[in-house]
């Protein structure tokens, strides 16, 4: 299984990202997929999660209302769309299957 994720980057409070992340290597439609992050000198946090339809999704409440997961099962790709971004929001952002993780993208909100 291979998790490639992309889209982040140095970004003003306020504004909006979306990350990606390209599966492949397993039957991506077959899997809950999430989004976890990592903040310098912190542990992994659980962010989202979206169900193999994409019926189902769940968020952290440090998240919800600001940060949408979704998936193209056609494309085998995750997104994480994350609006109003705030300087708390920087981490390194992982993409998650099962035991399986990218190798993260850096999101940086700084003005």
């Amino acid at each position: 299984v291979r998790l490639v994720e992309s889209g982040g980057g140095l970004v003003q409070p306020g504004r909006s990202l979306r990350l990606s992340c390209a599966a492949s290597g397993h039957t991506f439609s077959s899997n809950t997929m999430a989004w976890f992050r990592q903040a310098a000198g912190k542990g992994r946090e659980f962010v989202a999660s979206i169900s193999r339809s994409g019926g189902t999704t769940l968020y952290a409440d440090s998240v919800k209302g600001r940060f949408t997961i979704s998936r193209d099962n056609a494309k085998n790709t995750v997104y994480l769309q994350i609006n109003s971004l705030k300087p708390e929001d920087t981490a390194v952002y992982y993409c998650n299957c099962q035991t399986y993780w990218g190798q993260g993208t850096q999101v940086t909100v700084s003005s």
